[in-house]
């Protein structure tokens, strides 16, 4: 088994991903997912990254109106 944990700088584990042997990691992944986490933290959790996000694309903000509306905000097309 292999492990992969993102623990932010007060030590909580943010993320965490345990993969058996004979399938490999994607490093390019691990690496956005950090950015991420950097991103949200930078604003206060003011702003949510969705799938697939990479630094200078559009965020979203969280509530309760974004809930179960994430598809009308957000296209992964153009976002």
């Amino acid at each position: 088994m292999r492990g992969r944990f993102i623990i932010d700088p007060d030590g909580v584990i943010q993320a965490m991903e345990v993969l058996t042997p004979p399938v490999g990691r994607r490093l390019a992944e691990s690496a956005r997912q950090v950015q991420a986490f950097q991103h949200v933290r930078a604003t206060g959790g003011k702003e949510a990254t969705p799938a697939d996000w990479e630094p200078g694309k559009p965020t979203l903000k969280p509530g309760p109106d974004l809930v179960g509306k994430v598809w009308e905000v957000w296209n992964p097309r153009t976002g």
